[in-house]
């Protein structure tokens, strides 16, 4: 699968508020499906289960199988490469940009 490809998936994966919000508890600390699907009253088992298969197929969580219980793990290195590829370089862009603009008002005032 290309980087690209791979790219496709990550962003389609966070395009939805409640992979963000199963992200988000999955980074204070892992969770079994049971413990997720608490956490999102409003919407079914089976619906849970869709958004955390997105989120495995991108890569952004682990599944552990332990007797009967799904324990899912974020893997952080995904969102990690994002920002390396995407954000970095224009956040550092953007604070050459106002550096540089800074600099220009700087020089303008008497």
């Amino acid at each position: 699968m290309s980087t690209d490809d791979t790219d496709d998936l990550i962003f389609k994966a966070l395009g939805h508020r409640a992979r963000r919000r199963i992200l988000d508890l999955l980074k204070v600390e892992s969770r079994t499906t049971g413990m997720l699907c608490e956490q999102f009253p409003q919407l079914d088992r089976c619906t849970v289960m869709q958004h955390l298969r997105v989120l495995e197929d991108a890569g952004l969580i682990v599944a552990e199988k332990r007797g009967r219980e799904r324990w899912n793990h974020l893997d952080a290195l995904p969102v990690h490469a994002i920002h390396e590829r995407w954000i970095g370089p224009y956040a550092a862009y953007a604070a050459s940009m106002l550096g540089r603009l800074r600099r220009q008002v700087e020089a303008e005032v008497p």
